[in-house]
């Protein structure tokens, strides 16, 4: 009887079939299977979907969003304003230091067109308001000693007293009197306001990709004393009449002056630094900021007060005014290719 083969090792036979793996890497190799389907109408189809997805990037990525662009948005901005003109009212002549506010020239700022005065205000006691909740009366009874009501003008006395005018009675209350509804004269200011002029003078500048503009022209010979603002010939011109800008924002001038509001001036500088720098210019646009469809929120007002005194006492002229507030308000975006960070120069940059 032959003797029996010794068991080769398992690890041995696993070896082996690697190898022979390894080496047949040299002389096997694959190929794909096409098979030609021979039918028009899918074979129209197939290349309709080549050309969309091929027109997407070309007309879409590469031209319209310019994805091969670096971008920046939000520029840094300042913005100095100006206004000049006179005006009258029924009873004085106003120049710009009194009708607009605050006078520093920001980006928001007020030209008054109407005011309510109540004139000659000292420290004492006098009727409530009519306009006040709960400020009429027939007795004492009717107004607690003490009483202050915020949207009042002083404190109550206790005292039921003849009104201003007519045969009514309001509480009487320490404070500032008469009160404002009392004794206050109408004087309306927008008469010539509309050829008052507003310079606003804005710089920009994109620190990412160190660019800076102005909307000024920068000349030398009197240009910005005798120009205005034109969107064709007079773009770097920041000159605007006031009447203008109401125009543009599809308001009536005399309305708005009567009842105040706020327009904003938009100043968009979208740039495209693919091009020179001397095609980056600003666009305006004008629009009502305020909800004028809304009672209980359009318009705009504020008060302020004139102190001076008479005979050692304090006296004040309280003046409730309407005006039309303008805030300018600058946005955009610069676009460049993102390998390039070198500007062109332009003749409008500072």
């Amino acid at each position: 009887m032959a003797a029996a083969e010794p068991e080769r090792p398992a690890g041995a036979a696993t070896a082996r079939r690697l190898a022979r793996g390894c080496w047949s890497a040299f002389w096997d190799y694959e190929t794909p299977k096409v098979i030609v389907v021979k039918n028009r109408r899918l074979g129209v189809v197939y290349r309709a979907v080549q050309l969309l997805i091929l027109l997407y990037f070309v007309w879409y990525v590469f031209i319209v969003q310019k994805s091969y662009q670096d971008r920046e948005t939000g520029p840094e901005s300042s913005v100095i304003t100006k206004v000049k003109g006179i005006t009258a009212s029924e009873h004085k002549v106003w120049d710009v230091e009194e009708y607009v506010k605050p006078p520093e020239g920001g980006s928001v700022f007020s030209i008054i067109t109407r005011i309510e005065v109540t004139p000659s205000q000292t420290l004492g006691a006098c009727p409530e308001s009519d306009r006040v909740a709960d400020a009429t009366c027939d007795s004492d009874e009717d107004c607690a000693a003490g009483h202050l009501d915020m949207l009042g003008n002083g404190v109550r006395t206790g005292r039921c007293v003849p009104y201003y005018r007519g045969a009514s009675k309001t509480c009487e209350v320490s404070g500032w009197c008469p009160v404002e509804d009392g004794a206050s004269v109408s004087q309306f200011l927008g008469k010539m306001a509309p050829n008052f002029t507003v310079l606003i003078k804005n710089s920009i500048h994109y620190p990412k990709f160190q660019f800076s503009k102005g909307n000024i022209e920068t000349r030398a010979d009197g240009y910005l004393k005798r120009c205005t603002f034109d969107e064709v010939s007079h773009l770097y011109c920041p000159i605007f009449k006031l009447g203008f800008i109401v125009e543009r924002a599809g308001e009536n001038f005399t309305e708005l002056a009567r009842t105040g509001g706020v327009i904003g001036v938009i100043i968009n500088w979208d740039c495209d630094l693919d091009l020179s720098a001397s095609n980056c210019n600003p666009k305006y646009s004008f629009r009502r900021l305020d909800p004028k469809h809304v009672p209980a929120s359009s318009g705009y007002n504020f008060r302020f007060a004139k102190y001076y005194k008479i005979n050692g006492s304090t006296t004040r002229t309280l003046i409730k005014a309407y005006g039309i507030r303008i805030d300018v308000i600058v946005h955009g975006q610069v676009n460049q290719p993102a390998l390039c960070r070198e500007v062109q120069p332009d003749p409008h940059r500072h």
